[in-house]
């Protein structure tokens, strides 16, 4: 017994060097196989959860197919090439003219009943009075009455073909005066957005490098294309990177401020340039047009229900009355004070976005006088703002959204706020609440961006709700503004084609819609900043969802 067990330990002593001279060779035939395994970046084979420093040093060209946000950009960029067709021009006479078109009001009456509709027909022209034979015209319907100081806006279906339906709803009673605003003709909308898709080197950022006593200022952009050594700055994986030129005897890590500056380059040409004249911007087709009398008829009221998060909001999805905003859509509860107070007990709120969303954190104190500013200790240009009342364990943050953001004043970049990184980083319940916006900052950069800081929202508000399903979270659109002195990339059609794209990709996700596009047309708010009435109605939209 005791030599067949030494005959065993040898054979299988001898099965095991076998395995192992195998083992070597496949190896050896393979080596570069597993070089390129072990050699794959990190970022390609962990997804990334904190901005990244990196000076970038050269890398294997590995062939990748596109990833499920790459589609979905090209997706969604297809159906805005089919939603705005190019449309190429040679002479201004042929493209629309406000005072050419023709406006027919279908079915007119005498006395309009309130919750009725209204329709127009509108055939628009050209300056030699030839009607069009395609649409694309960016255009802007409202109703209105001054005197209840009442406002909506009106629906605009274009049937490609140089006809328009413009659809009121008629939601108050008394004097209505309609408008419908040629913002664009269709040559421009088309320009504008031939040049959004070539645009770079638009805005140069200034970066700020900080070493204990010793700062220098260095270039900076989202896409830079030089051979000088590179800090690349990197947020929410390979995709979204912002890069400055590195300084000499700094380290990437050393930045601490940024400042933008607008460079004189446009894409337009002479000729589509004529067509952004101040006198051809927001032209009335209906100024000849008279008022209509609207009456109660006595009409039974549609029992809504109470407002909540999630619901579809239809367009228009309210109107203002004595400067108050009412939903069509859901039954709001008016809130005072005490109400307000109440409602904001317990909860944690975090504000992530531009300076229309920071006006919120401004206009709170004035309503709620226990909240109180909380010093940060913040240096530069809008920094993080923090609103709290001890006693009712409320807390209200303000943060920036990170790149793209624009000013000529220096801001901190360590207070920043990527809005995916920002809601991974809090666990979530039902006492915690989101409220996201941006879209100005972006518009004069290529419009992949957007989307693609859009999806990458989307994606980390999905991953909130599978840990925290109770968690809140507000989508607040950007609002339309003043007409800029830099039309070409601050235009109101960029705002609104981003506009677009918003409601696309935040659809059927358990999120509120504060439709501020929607609220400052109605109140013909045409500030970047609106004033304190619109932030007002926005807030007491807010309120409704998460009270």
């Amino acid at each position: 017994m005791f030599s067949n067990r030494k005959l065993q330990k040898a054979l299988l002593m001898s099965a095991s060097f076998s395995i192992v001279i195998w083992i070597i060779f496949v190896i050896s035939q393979n080596s570069t196989k597993l070089w390129l395994t072990l050699k794959l970046p990190i970022s390609l084979q962990k997804r990334n959860t904190s901005t990244k420093f990196l000076c970038p040093t050269s890398s294997m060209s590995l062939i990748k197919s596109p990833t499920e946000t790459e589609l979905r950009i090209r997706e969604i960029m297809e159906k805005l090439d089919q939603q705005i067709p190019l449309r190429p021009f040679t002479n201004v006479k042929t493209t629309t003219s406000a005072a050419h078109s023709i406006t027919t009001v279908l079915n007119p009456q005498v006395t309009y009943c309130r919750g009725g509709q209204l329709n127009i027909l509108l055939e628009v022209r050209d300056y030699l009075g030839h009607r069009k034979e395609y649409g694309g015209d960016f255009l802007r319907a409202r109703m209105s009455s001054p005197s209840l100081k009442a406002g909506a806006s009106g629906k605009v279906t274009d049937f490609n073909n140089g006809t328009y339906l413009v659809s009121f709803t008629l939601f108050w009673e008394g004097q209505v005066s309609l408008s419908v605003l040629l913002i664009h003709p269709s040559e421009g909308a088309s320009a504008l957005w031939r040049a959004r898709k070539e645009v770079h080197d638009i805005i140069i950022f200034k970066g700020k490098f900080v070493n204990g006593t010793s700062q220098v200022f260095s270039e900076c952009r989202l896409t830079l294309h030089t051979s000088a050594e590179l800090c690349k700055y990197l947020f929410g994986g390979e995709h979204e990177v912002f890069y400055c030129v590195k300084p000499q005897h700094m380290p990437c890590e050393a930045l601490t401020h940024v400042s933008t500056s607008n460079q004189q380059i446009s894409y337009l040409t002479v000729k589509e340039k004529s067509l952004f004249h101040k006198s051809k911007v927001g032209v009335e087709i209906m100024k000849d047009f008279k008022h209509i009398e609207v009456s109660k008829c006595n009409k039974n009221e549609n029992v809504k229900e109470k407002c909540r998060i999630g619901m579809n909001i239809p367009l228009p999805g309210g109107y203002t009355l004595q400067e108050r905003w009412i939903t069509t859509f859901c039954d709001q509860i008016q809130l005072d004070t005490i109400k307000i107070s109440g409602c904001l007990k317990g909860k944690l709120i975090y504000l992530l976005g531009d300076s229309t969303l920071r006006q919120w954190i401004e206009y709170l104190p004035k309503v709620v006088k226990t909240l109180k500013y909380f010093d940060l200790h913040g240096t530069g240009s809008f920094p993080k703002r923090l609103l709290l009342d001890a006693e009712s364990h409320t807390q209200i943050q303000w943060k920036k959204h990170s790149y793209p953001f624009i000013t000529v004043h220096l801001y901190s970049v360590i207070d920043d706020g990527y809005i995916p990184l920002e809601i991974d980083r809090v666990l979530g319940d039902q006492n915690t609440v989101f409220v996201i916006t941006f879209g100005h900052h972006f518009r004069p950069f290529p419009i992949d961006i957007f989307i693609r800081r859009a999806i990458r929202i989307r994606k980390a508000i999905e991953r909130l709700f599978l840990r925290s399903p109770a968690t809140k979270v507000i989508i607040k659109t950007e609002n339309i503004r003043e007409m800029p002195i830099e039309r070409e990339w601050f235009d109101d059609f960029h705002g609104y084609i981003q506009y677009l794209i918003m409601k696309d990709i935040f659809k059927d996700l358990n999120v509120g819609i504060i439709d501020a596009w929607d609220m400052t047309i109605a109140h013909n708010a045409n500030f970047l900043h609106p004033p304190d009435i619109v932030i007002r109605n926005q807030i007491d939209m807010f309120l409704n969802y998460i009270c």
